[in-house]
């Protein structure tokens, strides 16, 4: 891989990782406003929405994590 093409990978991981910081912050947000509602409207349709939103936030993590390290292994 030419050095151009490098410099173009680096430029992908290091938005890559400042979304995977954005991600994180809005789930630990939304994981913070789960934990604050009372235990009726946890388990209730409010509750299990933002409880599947935070999830795939977190699928979504893993995914770009996933990411980075192919695009990683693609520059060696």
């Amino acid at each position: 891989m030419n050095k151009y093409r490098r410099k173009l990978l680096q430029l992908i991981l290091d938005n890559l990782d400042g979304l995977m910081q954005e991600l994180d912050a809005v789930r630990d947000d939304e994981q913070e406003a789960f934990d604050n509602l009372p235990e009726g409207l946890q388990s209730g349709e409010r509750g299990e929405a933002m409880e599947e939103a935070i999830s795939n936030m977190e699928d979504a993590y893993s995914q770009i994590e996933d990411a980075i390290s192919s695009i990683e292994a693609a520059m060696e």
